[in-house]
């Protein structure tokens, strides 16, 4: 999320890694070389932080010990296998898997009946996944339509430490003591919940021979859902995943937003900055053939902030810097083949801190350049999809959280639906 001066510094220090962990992964799964994978969901890791009141709580400090961990994702395209992807990569020690099991979603922490699947890494049912590195599960045949929600339930038996997770995940999450990843009722899982994601990283599927690619939404907390209702699959790249289902064009849609993440800048609380976490976050999805970039509201918002309790200062920012960041990517994404959707960057009037004559300026000529220059394959105008026609520079009222920054439900149908389909 992209929180409020006063919010920041609710926040303690967190340790400092040299550089983005777990960039190459370290699989213990085995290549398949029968079927073309792609990404069907995502969520991009970052470093343990503490809870906090707006948040809630989290167990990414404390890990895991002796304890059955379950998480529930709705997946964008289908697919008659599945694959499951875990990152370690701010792991203090190897990360060991006693047990993962995947099946189809009943109502909360159930499982449809019928449809629970062992996990296997490299032909065993443990796994060991080094500090710092990734894992992938060998394919489990599943077959599964677009839009359907999984649940992967993972086993600790002994203690992770510090566990690689994803914040703002608007989701229940679940766990138990013992283990229990193979129970399809609920019952161990009544006690303890939070909104976060933990080690799962990635969901892959293959078996469409019709599949097209993967397209991945990068960026910051408006990507990433904040502002939108928890437990509703209402992000802006849900939506996005409604739309091309509906028109029948077999993408999966990933989303690797973090909230409070810069594209310039890195952050302990927020992220590693955009320009390093790309090549995990983007380039190692299977499959992608198109990013959509929407970066940099943070670097420009927070610009000129000290360090807030070691989450790391904001030096100011021109457009010549963040347009230099954004060619970055560009060019980066180019030499793979990726094709760059760019993104306008949003109306901030009104958010505590982001609204200055100054930071408006940088925002309109950086929004003017990736609306002119070319540089990009296409463009996402999501500034204006969002603004407000008498305000131009704020957030038109129906689109508004409340916050004066992130969009609401409806704010992000706008965004999914200002994306169009054929630059996909």
């Amino acid at each position: 999320m992209i929180r409020p001066q006063h919010r920041i510094a609710a926040l303690v220090a967190v340790a400092v890694l040299a550089a983005p962990a777990g960039v190459a992964s370290a699989s213990a799964g085995h290549a398949d070389t029968r079927a073309r994978w792609h990404g069907t969901w995502g969520a991009a890791p970052h470093r343990p932080v503490p809870g906090n009141d707006w948040d809630g709580p989290n167990w990414s400090l404390d890990g895991f010990a002796a304890q059955s961990l379950r998480q529930v994702v709705r997946i964008s395209a289908g697919g008659s296998r599945v694959r499951i992807r875990l990152s370690n990569a701010y792991g203090t020690r190897p990360l060991r898997i006693a047990g993962a099991t995947i099946a189809k979603s009943g109502t909360g922490a159930a499982l449809r009946p019928g449809t629970l699947r062992t996990l296997r890494f490299g032909h065993r049912t443990t796994a060991t996944v080094p500090a710092g590195a990734a894992a992938m599960s060998d394919p489990a045949s599943l077959p599964v339509a677009p839009l359907e929600s999984l649940t992967v339930t993972l086993y600790f038996a002994e203690p992770t430490g510090p566990a690689t997770f994803h914040q703002d995940g608007l989701t229940t999450t679940y766990r138990a003591a013992g283990d229990h990843r193979s129970d399809t009722a609920p019952a161990a899982f009544a006690g303890e919940t939070s909104h976060s994601r933990y080690f799962l990283s990635g969901i892959d599927v293959a078996g469409d021979p019709r599949a097209r690619g993967t397209v991945v939404a990068f960026g910051d907390s408006i990507t990433d859902g904040h502002g939108s209702t928890a437990g509703a699959d209402d992000r802006y790249p849900d939506r996005l995943a409604e739309r091309l289902a509906a028109a029948s064009k077999r993408l999966g849609v990933v989303n690797a937003g973090i909230s409070g993440n810069k594209l310039l800048t890195d952050s302990l609380c927020y992220g590693e900055k955009g320009l390093a976490r790309f090549r995990r976050d983007v380039l190692a999805q299977p499959g992608v053939r198109t990013v959509i970039v929407f970066e940099g509201i943070n670097d420009l918002g927070t610009g000129g902030f000290p360090d807030y309790f070691g989450c790391g200062a904001s030096p100011k920012v021109t457009a010549q810097r963040l347009i230099a960041g954004h060619r970055a990517l560009i060019q980066t994404a180019h030499a793979r083949g990726i094709t760059v959707v760019g993104a306008t960057i949003t109306p901030m009037k009104g958010f505590q801190g982001y609204d200055t004559p100054e930071k408006e300026k940088v925002r309109d000529d950086v929004n003017h350049w990736i609306r002119t220059s070319g540089a990009y394959d296409a463009v996402a105008d999501l500034d204006r999809a969002l603004a407000d026609p008498d305000v131009p520079d704020a957030l038109r009222p129906a689109f508004d959280s409340g916050d004066h920054l992130h969009p609401n439900d409806a704010g992000a149908n706008a965004l999914a639906a200002a994306i169009d389909l054929a630059t996909l």
